[in-house]
């Protein structure tokens, strides 16, 4: 009985934190995959490249003296503008074209190869890590815990219960909805459908340069470093369902604790093939994933 107490406190509990940990940086990516999809009805394809672009922007900024904290706030304002004009110059143009569903896919397929090779050329291709900004930990039950990853728990639950709150407890919320249920509809009614569109992807870019801050000090930053992390928030985006804010925090907390829990087990290298099954399942049961979409939620 000893062991198995001693067994789940210091192996299963810290390995869940750590999944826990990723997992809420995962779901705020995720998030902003999803509410696109759920509004625009776009797979933006350079989601993982804004990722790295707010991991680039914070460690720029870091270097002019620009403390953690403001970095938390300045990257996601900066990265706000830069959505909204990636849709209206770029998205907007082929929108409403009949074969937009692959032109928005090539197009920010496109964008993303072009995002990559300059942060090459401005960075150079070598991996830099930049320093913990709250160094130490806290011993809970016995254990040792990274005060980093304690914050970031709690910061991304706390800020994924925030964009609960705005997208169904507010006015803004609901006309995001309503556009997504019915875009002729609710430009009836008055909701200026365009600028919907614009503010919504910008927003989800600036959640995707908001992980890249949070999890810079724990996985390092690379140019490529969206490429790899856009795999797994696809994965939860369509387990949980495209465009289903619930779907996309249930399927990456869920999927983030298979992927740490299983590497006790089997190799690492498997973790990443495990959790893609899960996804070949989940599609081959309920193709259109656990929930609905944005606008029926």
């Amino acid at each position: 009985m000893a062991e198995l107490i001693d067994y789940l406190q210091f192996v299963l509990a810290p390995q869940a934190l750590n999944g826990l940990s990723l997992g809420v940086a995962v779901v705020l990516m995720a998030l902003g995959l999803t509410i696109i999809f759920g509004l625009l009805d776009v797979i933006n394809m350079a989601h993982g490249e804004f990722y790295a672009m707010g991991a680039f922007l914070a460690l720029t900024l870091a270097g002019l003296g620009v403390g953690f904290w403001a970095l938390l706030v300045l990257v996601p304002l900066l990265m706000l503008p830069i959505g909204w004009l990636a849709e209206r110059w770029l998205i907007a143009r082929v929108f409403h074209s009949r074969d937009r569903h692959i032109l928005t896919l090539l197009l920010t397929f496109g964008l993303g190869m072009i995002l990559e090779d300059l942060l090459k050329l401005v960075y150079g291709p070598n991996t830099l890590r930049p320093e913990n900004p709250i160094e130490g930990g806290t011993e809970i039950l016995g254990m040792f815990l990274p005060n980093y990853r304690l914050f970031l728990i709690g910061f991304g639950l706390a800020l994924i219960a925030a964009v609960w709150l705005v997208v169904f407890r507010t006015g803004l919320g609901a006309m995001v909805r309503a556009a997504a249920f019915d875009k002729d509809m609710a430009s009836s009614l008055g909701v200026p459908v365009r600028r919907v569109y614009a503010g919504t992807f910008a927003f989800g870019v600036a959640l995707a340069a908001l992980s890249g801050v949070l999890l810079a000090p724990i996985y390092s930053v690379f140019p490529t470093m969206g490429r790899d992390f856009i795999l797994m928030a696809f994965t939860v985006v369509i387990v949980g369902g495209m465009g289903s804010i619930q779907g996309a925090v249930i399927a990456g907390l869920l999927l983030t604790q298979v992927q740490a829990l299983s590497s006790l087990y089997i190799s690492p290298v498997w973790s990443d093939p495990l959790v893609f099954g899960i996804m070949v399942l989940v599609l081959m049961v309920r193709p259109q994933g656990l929930f609905g979409r944005l606008g029926h939620a």
